[in-house]
């Protein structure tokens, strides 16, 4: 392919291997998801990637190391920190010192932070079930099976 020939250019970005066509139609389906999901959140104003965290912590029992925070939510170390700092500020987590390590700190989710997920968690979950229920239920089964081989490779 010639980088200069504006129509070569054109003819490659149209010739579509199946494996760039199938990684696009994932990117925009998430895409739509999380448009849906975050629109959802901007009405109760709230954001989305900050219930993401208290969810992760949740699933944790309640507490966690910061870097494992930022390794589940695909973030680095010194990100965490800052995505942490409005939470802290409007009562949700609480960062304390490691029960057994005190070099190290745990951010804990509050009961005020708790009652934010018990409070919009299910409607969020229930719009996002509405769009989800475009495929039957062994469909779902096979797009989570087919979406955990690509995430082992």
């Amino acid at each position: 392919m010639n980088g200069d020939n504006k129509e070569d250019l054109q003819d490659y970005v149209l010739d579509v291997p199946m494996y760039t066509e199938a990684f696009f139609a994932l990117v925009e389906a998430t895409a739509h998801l999380v448009e849906v999901s975050e629109k959802y959140w901007q009405s109760k104003g709230l954001n989305g990637a900050r219930i993401r965290i208290l969810v992760e912590i949740m699933k944790e029992g309640g507490t966690m190391l910061p870097s494992m925070l930022a390794k589940k939510i695909g973030v680095t170390k010194p990100n965490i920190s800052l995505l942490l700092i409005p939470l802290e500020k409007d009562g949700l987590v609480r960062r304390s010192s490691h029960p057994k390590d005190g070099r190290k700190t745990v951010i804990s989710i509050t009961n005020e932070g708790q009652s934010i997920l018990l409070k919009y968690l299910p409607e969020n979950r229930q719009g996002i079930a509405e769009k989800m229920k475009a495929l039957e239920e062994q469909e779902l089964k096979q797009l989570i099976g087919l979406l955990s081989k690509l995430r082992a490779k």
